[in-house]
């Protein structure tokens, strides 16, 4: 089936409960009766270990992304802690792209570094950057791609080549583009996480995140770990999820549409100094860009002209795009990263994250709108 038809339909096949269900009904019991102890060994016993709904969302994941595995999270947090643990053991050493979400880096500085786990960064667009970075140690690299907040992209296929000659783990979090616009487990990464908080709830209302996989033997070391340490989406959220799965296509479609609208207009706006947008011709990966996504997404950062109480001004004088931290719902968010999403990163770290840097989360709204909602901001920043 198509991946607009699976969106709906796997995991929530009516055949698949007693009753006919159309939609997966929620299974919130924390524990499971058995006759006899002989059935102690069925596959629903207990609920950290395993739940009928969080199952059948982890079944319409694998759908999405055409992973043989997926796993479900607490949090996008949470499923990147236990895949570390999973995978990592002192000594060890992981290269990543150095433009990632803060609170990745905060993990990988502030938590595993007290394991022993050594980070680097470097300027995964060049892969002969992360060649450079490899050591002996290596043992996974990490990639966004595109990247948050700066949109650049790394070519994963290539890279995936490199991490495979060397034995190495590729992890790509592909929570920008979703499984709609990329799927890197095609391009032959490892591992692809999502933080299901994002577009693949699309609402703003269930926190979780998701590890897929077609490799067994990494499979069965994350299940392991979600199991024995328990980070596990609640049956609540992952109905919620699966909810919000189902208009998937349709949102990003939009989200793609809007984005680039708003790009194209900011590219030409005297007060912007720059946009980052795969999906412009100016982006200096527009044609990886084309290659391996099927659309570009909808997030984009842009650089206002002024100075840090001009961006302050900008993105608190907006009605529409809600001053917050997060991404992917169906409303539109703004945030300046230094300050917010990537306070937690050293100063010295925010490679092209100025103070002036703005980044967006285009919702789903009227085109229109949105764009008076923005021109209503620089007047309030011409008149400050």
């Amino acid at each position: 089936m198509e991946f607009e038809t699976d969106a709906i339909h796997v995991g929530e096949e009516p055949e698949r409960t007693k009753d006919g269900d159309v939609v997966s009904p929620i299974h919130l019991s924390t524990t499971f009766a058995k006759s006899t102890i002989d059935k102690m060994d069925d596959e629903f016993v207990y609920t950290r270990s395993s739940n009928p709904t969080r199952n059948n969302l982890e079944m319409k994941l694998s759908s999405l992304e055409n992973s043989r595995y997926a796993l479900a999270f607490s949090s996008g947090s949470a499923a990147q802690t236990s895949l570390l643990l999973a995978l990592l053991e002192k000594g060890d050493h992981v290269v990543a792209f150095d433009d990632l979400y803060g609170g990745t880096k905060r993990i990988f500085r502030q938590v595993f570094a007290d394991f022993g786990v050594e980070s680097s960064y470097v300027d995964a667009t060049d892969i002969k950057n992360v060649k450079k970075a490899l050591k002996d140690e290596t043992a996974l690299v990490w990639l966004e791609s595109p990247t948050n907040p700066l949109l650049k992209l790394s070519d994963i296929s290539k890279v995936a080549d490199l991490c495979h000659e060397e034995d190495i783990i590729l992890v790509v979090d592909n929570t920008f583009m979703s499984p709609y616009f990329q799927k890197p487990l095609e391009m032959d990464a490892d591992v692809v996480l999502h933080s299901t908080t994002k577009y693949l709830g699309g609402h703003s209302d269930s926190l979780g995140g998701a590890l897929m996989t077609n490799d067994e033997d990494i499979y069965e070391r994350l299940a392991f770990h979600q199991n024995a340490v328990g980070a596990v989406l609640s049956p609540f959220d992952s109905w919620v999820v699966m909810r919000g799965i189902k208009t998937l296509a349709l949102r990003m479609e939009r989200h793609e549409k809007n984005a680039q609208g708003l790009a194209d207009w900011l590219n030409e706006h005297p007060k912007v100094k720059n946009v980052h947008y795969p999906g412009l011709r100016s982006h200096p990966q527009h044609q990886l860009a084309k290659e391996q996504m099927s659309g570009f997404g909808g997030m984009l950062s842009f650089e206002i002209r002024g100075t840090i109480e001009d961006a302050r001004i900008f993105v608190e004088s907006l009605d529409l795009f809600a001053l917050a931290e997060s991404l992917g719902g169906v409303e539109s968010l703004i945030e300046i990263p230094s300050f917010m999403t990537h306070a937690s990163v050293p100063e010295e770290d925010r490679k092209g994250i100025t103070d002036t840097l703005i980044r967006v989360s285009v919702g789903i709204e009227n085109f229109t709108d949105l764009k008076k909602d923005f021109e209503k901001g620089f007047e309030a920043v011409s008149e400050s």
